[in-house]
This record gives structure tokens, C-alpha cells and sequence, in this order.
């Protein structure tokens, strides 16, 4: 009897969607995650062709479901936008994530980091940059010669194929779009709004006062025009019936 002996390559390979660890530690590491991904959705929300995606499992080699990263942010360009479990790069036209960020928590350790900064490396990662809230550090590498080598100077820096400028401010980082706009939260951006709205509320409402002012001397205007044309009519009357009695001016 022939015994079948099924190889791993025979059966069906699982790639979780979760490592089982939460996004982030705290609010502040969680909103900077929020805000660098949603500010990167609206800076490229008319390209079909650039996908982002918040700690999302990246998985580079087919049959190796434990050689994984979940970058707090990463950008694919090349591919298409859509929902997705996790990041399986074969079926990604072999496209590696060209750009990641991470933003530190007080739980991530040196030995943890070292790993990532390596696996970026080696699995085709352009532009990797890293921010340290606590300390307002941030730090950036981009490829050269085949390696990420480190941004000397990361205040001020422009990415290359984000085209957005990172600036240090004494208690924050602060991104910019290639515009000039700087990345906002949503409760920024709904406060902005708001003002624009009312702004444009109070605009309009100066506007409607002008016009019924102008509408206020118009009736006011033919008002005296009518005025004056029924003085004169009446004149007139008077003068003809004092011709008609005789008497007459000079």
C-alpha cells in the first residue's frame, strides 16, 4: 500500500491577519499612527495606485508565514487601494511596501527595534522613518547602494517619493504635504471647518444686509422720484386754474 505523505508546500498555509499585540500603547502613540495614515490617505485619495494601511501584517515570502512585520504605517505605491486581511506580497506583484513608519511606545525595546530596522532592510523598504514622541525624536533612512542609510538631517527633510517635508517643533513633529498643508486629526480638521463654515455664514449674512440695504434706498429713491413727480403734476393743476381765472405769472 502507497502511503500519500503530504509536504508543507501541499498544504494549505495559514498567514494570520494578527500577531496579537494592539496597535498602539497609549493615545498619544495611537493618534500619531492616525495621523500620518489618514493624512497619507487624503494626500493621495485621487491615486488608485498608492495603498495605505495602519498595523497592517506585511508578509514578503510565500510559504514563510513567520517571517512578518505590522508597520504602524506603510505605503505600497504600485498598488491598488482596497480592504485587505494583511499584506501578501506575491499577491502584490511582488511590490514591497516602499515607505513605513514606526512611532515608539514605552514597551517597544532596543533588540525589538534592531529587528525591524533589519527586516526593512533586507525586504526592499525605501524610506523608513521613526519617531519618538516621548523624546520628539525623529529619525529616517532612505536606500543607497542597497541598504538604508541613515538622513542626517531629519528636520526639514522632504521624502522623496512621498514629497511630504517633516519639521521638529520644540514639543511636536509636524508633516506637511507637498502644498504646504500641514497634516491634521479629524477634531482639527471638523474645528476648521466649523470656523470656515462660519465664516462663510457671517459672509453671507453681510451680503443679505447689503442687498436689503440697496433694495431700502432703491424704494427710497423712487419714493422721492414720486414725490417729486406728483409736486409737479400738482403745479401744473394749480397753474391752470389760476390761467383759467386769469391771472397769470410773470
Amino acid at each position: 500500500m502507497k502511503i500519500e505523505v503530504l509536504t508543507e508546500e501541499d498544504e494549505e498555509i495559514i498567514y494570520p491577519e494578527s500577531d496579537g499585540k494592539p496597535m498602539s500603547d497609549n493615545t498619544k502613540q495611537f493618534n500619531l499612527i492616525v495621523l500620518i495614515k489618514e493624512g497619507l490617505e487624503v494626500l493621495f485619495a485621487d491615486n488608485d495606485e498608492v495603498f495605505v494601511a495602519g498595523d497592517l501584517l506585511w508578509y514578503p515570502v510565500k510559504g514563510s508565514p513567520k517571517i512578518r512585520q505590522a508597520p504602524d504605517v506603510m505605503v505600497a505605491i504600485g498598488r491598488p487601494k482596497g480592504d485587505r486581511g494583511s499584506y501578501l506580497q506575491w499577491k502584490e506583484e511582488d511590490i514591497a511596501p516602499q515607505v513605513v513608519f514606526e512611532i515608539l511606545s514605552p514597551g517597544n525595546t532596543f533588540d525589538e527595534m534592531r529587528q525591524k530596522f533589519a527586516f526593512y532592510e533586507q525586504y526592499g523598504v525605501q524610506e523608513y522613518y521613526l519617531y519618538d514622541p516621548d523624546k520628539n525624536r525623529l529619525e529616517g533612512w532612505a536606500r543607497e547602494a542597497g541598504g538604508l542609510l541613515s538622513i542626517d538631517q531629519m528636520n526639514g527633510w522632504s521624502s522623496p517619493l512621498l514629497g511630504i517635508k517633516f519639521e521638529l517643533s520644540p514639543k511636536k513633529l509636524k508633516i506637511y504635504d507637498p502644498q504646504g498643508n500641514r497634516f491634521r486629526s479629524l477634531v482639527e480638521l471638523s474645528k476648521q471647518a466649523k470656523k470656515a463654515e462660519a465664516k462663510a455664514e457671517q459672509a453671507e449674512a453681510k451680503a443679505e444686509q447689503a442687498e436689503a440695504k440697496a433694495e431700502q434706498a432703491e424704494a427710497k429713491a423712487e419714493q422721492e422720484a414720486q414725490k417729486r413727480i406728483d409736486t409737479e403734476k400738482k403745479l401744473q393743476e394749480l397753474q391752470a386754474l389760476l390761467q383759467a381765472k386769469g391771472i397769470t405769472f410773470q
